[in-house]
C-alpha cells in the first residue's frame, strides 16, 4: 500500500458538532485512518492528521472539504489564526514509497473536482501552477476579509473553481509538500511584543530593522510568528519548521529559550499541533541519551525536555500507523 498523509486546517474549533462531521466523513472512506484531530478554541480551528492509500485518500479529503462547505459559514468566522477558508489549507505528504511527483497529481485531481463543486482553490508548494503561489503566506494574504478584492485581479484568480468570492467558504489553498512539524512555545509572559519579536528574530526571512535594513533570522527552514493564547493566558511563538532536515524541534526550543532570556523571560512549556516524524524524535533524544536503545525512554526523555503538553507515544506519526495497520 503506498501512502499519503493529509494534514487539512478546517476554520472552526468550537463546534464540536461540525469537527465531528468532518471527522466522520474522513473515517467512512476505506484504507484510511484519522490518526490525531487538535482543536483550537482561540484560532477556532481544527487540525486533522490522517493517513490512507495513495488511491482512496482523495476520496477522503473531497468529502472532509464539502462537509465543511456545508457546515461553515466564513462571514461568520472569528479566530486567531490567519485563514481565508472554510478549509483554509490542506497539505498532502508522499510517505514510504510514495513519490512527490504521483502526489502532486493527486493534489490536481482533487482540486479540479473540488472547483467543479463550486470551491475555489489555489495550489501551492510542490503543486503550484504558477512560481510565486509556492508560498501560502502569499496566498493567504489579506486573509478571507482581503478576499473579495483581490480576486477584482487576474493575478489572484484561483487556479480552479469559480472567479467570483465565495461568501460562504471562501477559498482554499492546496498541495504537495515535504513534511512540516507545527510547534509552539509559550512564553512566562503576557508580553505580545516579546513573542513578536523572538519570531521575527528567529525565522529565516527576518525582519527589518529601525532604519529599513533587512536582517536575517537565525534558523533556516523556520517560519515564527508571535501572537496571544487565550487559552494560556501567555505569548506565545508560534513556528512551522518547513524543512525538519536542518531544523527540529529541540533546536526552536533552545533558541527562542535563548532569545527569552534577552528579555528576562522565562518557556514556560510547549506544545506539538499533530503529529511528529519517530527519526525526528531519535534524532534529538541521541544528542540527550547516546547510548541509551530503550525507545520509550528517548521518546519521554524529549517530551520531558522540551516541555510537550500531554505527549505520549501516541502523537508518533510511524507509532500510530503501525497501530492503525494492526486493526
Amino acid at each position: 500500500m503506498r501512502l499519503v498523509e493529509c494534514v487539512p486546517n478546517f476554520s472552526e474549533g468550537r463546534d464540536l458538532k461540525v469537527i465531528d462531521s468532518i471527522a466522520h466523513a474522513i473515517s467512512s472512506v476505506p484504507n484510511v485512518w484519522l490518526l490525531h484531530t487538535d482543536i483550537g478554541h482561540d484560532a477556532n480551528r481544527t487540525v486533522f492528521t490522517f493517513v490512507g492509500d495513495i488511491h482512496t485518500i482523495g476520496e477522503a479529503i473531497i468529502q472532509a472539504i464539502l462537509t465543511a462547505n456545508n457546515l461553515i459559514d466564513m462571514s461568520k468566522h472569528h479566530g486567531e489564526h490567519p485563514r481565508m477558508g472554510a478549509c483554509d489549507v490542506c497539505p498532502l505528504i508522499p510517505l514510504g514509497e510514495t513519490s512527490m511527483e504521483e502526489v502532486v497529481n493527486l493534489s490536481h485531481d482533487i482540486g479540479k473536482q473540488l472547483g467543479n463543486s463550486g470551491i475555489p482553490v489555489y495550489m501551492y508548494e510542490n503543486s503550484a501552477i504558477r512560481l510565486e503561489r509556492k508560498n501560502l503566506a502569499f496566498l493567504r494574504k489579506g486573509e478571507y476579509e482581503g478576499l473579495k478584492e483581490k480576486l477584482q485581479s487576474d493575478s489572484h484568480l484561483p487556479d480552479y473553481g469559480p472567479h467570483i468570492f465565495n461568501e460562504k467558504f471562501g477559498a482554499m489553498v492546496l498541495g504537495a509538500r515535504n513534511f512540516l512539524i507545527a510547534y509552539n512555545v509559550n512564553l512566562e509572559t503576557k508580553d505580545v511584543s516579546i513573542a513578536k519579536k523572538i519570531a521575527a528574530t528567529i525565522r529565516e526571512s527576518g525582519y527589518r530593522n529601525a532604519e529599513g535594513i533587512y536582517v536575517h533570522g537565525i534558523l533556516k527552514g523556520v517560519k515564527a510568528i508571535g501572537w496571544w493564547m487565550e487559552e494560556y493566558q501567555c505569548a506565545q511563538v508560534s513556528t512551522n519548521i518547513v524543512d525538519i532536515n536542518i531544523a527540529d524541534v529541540k533546536l526552536v526550543f533552545d533558541t527562542v529559550k535563548n532569545e527569552a532570556l534577552k528579555y528576562h523571560v522565562e518557556v514556560k512549556y510547549s506544545e506539538l499541533i499533530g503529529l511528529i516524524p519517530e527519526s525526528v524524535i531519535l534524532r534529538i533524544a541521541n544528542e540527550i541519551l547516546p547510548f541509551e536503545k530503550n525507545k520509550s525512554l528517548l521518546y519521554r526523555t524529549v517530551f520531558d525536555y522540551l516541555g510537550l503538553m500531554n505527549m505520549d507515544e501516541n502523537r508518533i506519526l510511524e507509532v500510530l500507523i503501525k497501530e492503525k495497520q494492526r486493526l
